[in-house]
């Protein structure tokens, strides 16, 4: 294999590496209702979660708040997908999937 070809490969995968470790710390957030914000790391760990206590009226409310967190949840793990698809399509050489 060519040398500069080889070197050209090993740059792109330290910042591929590179890229994904900054997906990885990077802070998304999601919400859902207007009722639920979570906050999730890239690597989805879960940080925090906040609920608006004005939106609660009563214990009776506490199946649809279960069901906010999940889509809030959601909304922040679409979220780290989505930029980091858009941050190693970068890294896709052509003829690679």
């Amino acid at each position: 294999m060519n040398p500069n070809m080889v070197k050209k490969i090993q740059r792109m995968q330290r910042e591929m590496m590179e890229a994904q470790k900054r997906l990885e710390e990077t802070e998304f957030t999601g919400t859902a209702a207007g009722v639920v914000d979570v906050t999730v790391l890239g690597s989805k760990e879960v940080l925090k979660v906040t609920i608006n206590k004005d939106a609660i009226d009563s214990l009776d409310d506490l199946e649809m708040i279960e069901d906010t967190i999940v889509a809030a949840l959601n909304n922040a793990f679409k979220n780290v997908d989505d930029e980091t698809q858009r941050v190693m399509s970068q890294f896709q050489m052509p003829g690679m999937f």
